[in-house]
């Protein structure tokens, strides 16, 4: 067999893998989308399925008013004595210079099952890491953050003791690594193998430079030599390769003994450079060489597209249902909401049996609570579609299908009320925060009850169509660019960008009427072109 990269297409940025017996995980960072982490289940490393997403509750992760692209930063994912740790960035702010971030750990002994509420641990920097020592201790790995003029704010990894059986770290605070030339060093990640500790970083910045830097000591406290080929992998200097902006990784070992890189990667839209699915995860297979240092088995250190599978029996998960017709108790688990949990007041799966029922709320520009359902974009080519049973009264009422990337940046097709033709269709765009409305004209719907609303996307290209029967389609309104649904189309603002497109239905009442929307299902079908 033979992996093919990335094994989590779609947004699924800096990953954490983990073995437990014949059982591989990853968890990858989720930002301001709710429930937190996502962790994918394997049994061969080829074939992957979405299995849990263990923040679900507002007790352990309240994004309400969380800024674009905050929240919920590299996890790292581990297991001791029967125990599932996961450790998590919140991040509340990161303008320039500061970053208001806390640092948790939650635990549970069943990975499908509840997990603990947090335990706050530090808030000195990101990209928390946990290490198991071999002599039971455990320590905590994070960036320094440094915000002062004149400094370098990527100011090193330190390391600090955890204790059990306190719940919070303790000891002293060392500054083991300060990285290398590359710079911006950060995702920290330690491991053990023959009386080495093997410090594992990402540089360079999550772009085009970013990098996988490895060092090592004899000593967990440092100091670490970094490895003289270093970078063992990056992107930065072939920009013909499919996989770009490779980084940010962890390792993991199979129960045969072979070696696994799990990182961070990007795929750009032909002659765009913008990865409108932005960052992905893929695995590269390694090997250690006579010295001790990691390196891709290919040689090199440039990632591969497809990689040996390693010597384990197959294992295949059913294929995911491309529609869903809403007659379950609970959403799909591609589904997530924005920033908060949303409860009984915003939307339900039984008020209308086999009809997803989302209430009036707040408008998409909002940090705080909408009436929106989402999963992520996972192919450069797909439809998705749905129909809506809706009344709306007043043009503060709006319901919908959307292609969304952040509060001030999507693309909105839906029903709406206007004073003259009445019920209508609409089309509204938000490219940084600058909001048209591309339709000329509205199509009226002359009170008809139902109406069928699909997005088509091809590449950088996305088209807008409705039906009344939902097998005669109709385009409307022009070609919308939706490239500008990428991390890179931020680039060079106040505020960096770092997640990827979604595709969703929502419902907004601005009247405060919580007037609600019906959708009878939702379809997202991939194609090859």
């Amino acid at each position: 067999m033979e992996i093919e990269n990335p094994i989590l297409p779609g947004f699924n940025p800096d990953p954490s893998i983990l073995r437990v017996a014949d059982d591989y995980y990853i968890a990858t960072s989720t930002f301001e989308w709710f429930p937190g982490v996502q962790i994918h289940h394997s049994k061969d490393l080829v074939h992957w399925r979405l299995l849990t997403r263990p923040l679900n509750r507002t007790s352990q992760l309240n994004m309400a008013g969380t800024p674009n692209s905050c929240g919920v930063w590299a996890p790292c994912l581990s297991y001791d004595n029967g125990t599932f740790y996961l450790i998590y960035s919140d991040v509340k702010t990161f303008k320039s210079p500061f970053k208001d971030v806390h640092n948790y750990l939650v635990t549970t002994d069943d990975i499908m099952g509840e997990w603990s509420d947090p335990i706050y641990l530090n808030s000195s920097g990101f990209d928390p890491s946990l290490f198991h020592d071999s002599d039971g201790r455990k320590w905590l790995t994070n960036v320094l953050w440094d915000h002062r003029k004149g400094k370098n704010p990527f100011s090193g990894i330190v390391l600090q003791e955890y204790s059990p059986e306190e719940e919070k770290l303790v000891g002293p605070i060392t500054n083991i690594y300060k990285g290398t030339d590359i710079g911006l060093v950060e995702g920290s990640h330690i491991y053990k193998r023959n009386n080495y500790y093997y410090l594992m970083t990402a540089e360079g910045g999550t772009v085009y430079k970013h990098a996988v830097t490895m060092a090592r000591s004899k000593q967990l406290e440092g100091p670490y030599g970094t490895d003289p080929e270093n970078p063992i992998l990056t992107s930065y200097n072939n920009p013909t390769l499919e996989l770009q902006r490779a980084g940010h990784a962890s390792l993991v070992e199979t129960q045969t003994g072979e070696w696994y890189l799990a990182h961070l990667c990007g795929r750009y839209l032909p002659s765009r450079g913008r990865c409108i699915m932005g960052r992905e995860t893929a695995l590269q297979k390694m090997t250690w060489t006579p010295e001790g240092w990691l390196r891709l088995e290919c040689g090199g250190n440039e990632p591969q597209l497809k990689v040996m599978a390693p010597k384990l029996p197959e294992c295949k998960w059913d294929a995911l249902p491309q529609r869903d017709d809403f007659i379950t108790e609970t959403l799909d688990i591609n589904f997530q909401f924005l920033r908060v949990k949303l409860d009984a007041d915003s939307y339900s799966l039984s008020e209308r049996p086999g009809f997803l029922r989302l209430k009036g709320r707040e408008s998409l520009n909002s940090h705080h609570t909408q009436a929106l359902v989402a999963r992520r974009q996972q192919s450069f080519f797909y439809t998705a579609e749905t129909c809506l049973d809706f009344h709306p009264e007043t043009f503060q009422q709006m319901a919908g299908i959307t292609a969304f990337y952040d509060n001030e940046n999507f693309y909105y097709l839906y029903v709406t009320h206007d004073e003259e033709m009445g019920k209508c269709i609409d089309i509204m765009s938000s490219v940084k925060g600058n909001t048209h409305f591309p339709l000329w004209n509205k199509i009226a719907l002359d009170n008809q009850k139902e109406c069928y609303l699909r997005i088509k996307v091809r590449y950088d290209k996305l088209n807008f169509q409705y039906s009344q029967d939902g097998t005669n389609w109709i385009s409307i309104g022009p070609d919308l660019d939706c490239s500008t649904l990428s991390d890179e189309f931020q680039e060079g603002d106040k505020n960096a960008s770092f997640t990827g497109a979604f595709v969703g239905l929502c419902c907004q009442d601005l009247s405060g009427r919580r007037k609600a929307a019906d959708f009878d299902y939702f379809e997202y079908r991939e194609l090859l072109n």
